[in-house]
């Protein structure tokens, strides 16, 4: 089952989370579920589960971790985090789009939903997110996942390309069938037909009156990548304690050599590689990522 808890984030605004356990449970090898309610140990004075918080890329949402939090629920607390300007959480055009106050949402959420010290577990900027929040608040966090997000400054071309990507999208799509094809086959940026990606961009549309229209506005996800593209963030990388995994798509975004270099400068960092996987490794290949990830997880909190 899987319930929404409404969190507060920084400067108090509205964050959706969903918990994909209910009640959440405790490690099986400890004796069984909690029947206590969110947070709380098992009767008794057992151990409460171990939390998990998944953050999305950028365009993402909570519900694009489904399938890898009911797996992290049979043994863990999992919590996945619609973002700023994400999902169901607020989207105030006044409010700021920045690197801190991301980093600063996913520590309030923390926070408040008595997850610490949880392993974060992030995908492209939401990885981001997640080690400079390990970084400035290690006492949070026990274990990262950085799923690939490059630590390299990516410049001001590349802005300028998704700013033209943005505008060729022929919003309003008619039907979520011409969304699943259009992201999935006809999209100028995709090298093959991709239906994992098709149905990645699915997920976040909303249905209007003249048809279907992404839940997010662009001008903010441009706003919210221009506070990070053009630096590069090896420096937090360095100051993370914790173990960390970082797992690329053999076809992802992020390169070999610039994972393998990522791993080095963590202070205990570890590399995984999924095969036929691109960017979205977690919905390209869900069994081939929990095979990846799931090891990692078992040693840290073991």
């Amino acid at each position: 089952m899987v319930r929404r808890i409404d969190v507060s984030g920084a400067s108090g605004i509205r964050l959706a989370a969903w918990e994909f356990a209910d009640p959440p449970k405790t490690d099986p090898g400890r004796g069984g579920a909690d029947r206590g309610g969110a947070g709380a140990a098992r009767a008794g004075g057992g151990e409460q589960a171990p939390g998990v918080l998944l953050l999305h890329g950028l365009m993402g949402r909570a519900s694009h971790w489904a399938s890898t939090a009911r797996w992290l629920a049979e043994r863990h607390r999992a919590v996945a985090l619609d973002q700023r300007g994400h999902g169901q959480s607020a989207k105030p055009p006044e409010t700021e789009y920045t690197r801190g106050a991301y980093v600063e949402d996913a520590e309030a959420a923390l926070e408040e939903l008595g997850l610490a010290p949880a392993v974060l577990i992030g995908h492209a900027m939401g990885a981001l997110t997640a080690w400079q929040l390990a970084a400035r608040r290690p006492d949070l966090v026990r274990g990262l996942v950085i799923c690939d997000m490059r630590a390299s400054a990516l410049g001001a071309a590349s802005q300028r390309e998704w700013e033209e990507w943005f505008k060729s999208w022929p919003v309003p799509f008619a039907t979520l069938a011409d969304v699943r094809k259009w992201f999935g086959e006809d999209d100028p940026w995709v090298e093959r037909p991709n239906t994992s990606r098709g149905e990645f961009y699915a997920e976040v549309m909303a249905e209007h009156e003249d048809g279907w229209r992404p839940v997010f506005e662009p001008e903010q996800m441009l706003k919210s990548r221009e506070t990070w593209v053009y630096d590069a963030h090896w420096e937090e990388l360095a100051q993370v304690r914790c173990p960390t995994l970082v797992v690329r798509g053999l076809d992802g975004e992020l390169g070999r050599a610039e994972s393998q270099e990522m791993v080095r400068v963590l202070p205990d960092g570890r590399y995984a590689e999924v095969v036929d996987a691109g960017h979205l490794v977690h919905y390209d290949q869900p069994e081939a990522w929990r095979a990846a990830v799931e090891p990692f997880l078992d040693e840290v909190l073991r």
